[in-house]
């Protein structure tokens, strides 16, 4: 979450592979996107547009 803090704007699993130093292969990046998906549907995270993702605004 802290990612989300710093960047300021949605993410999409690409971008948080970079920011957390992650290479940037297809098997860290579908990992991640099913990790935001996860985050996604109890409402820690939400999702802006399709595989765009951002911390709920209070």
């Amino acid at each position: 979450m802290g990612v989300y803090d710093q960047e300021r704007r949605p993410l999409r699993a690409r971008d948080l592979c970079l920011a957390l130093d992650l290479p940037v292969l297809p098997k860290h990046v579908e990992g991640t996107r099913g990790k935001l998906k996860r985050l996604i549907g109890p409402g820690f995270l939400d999702e802006s547009e399709p595989g765009l993702s951002a911390q709920p605004r209070p």
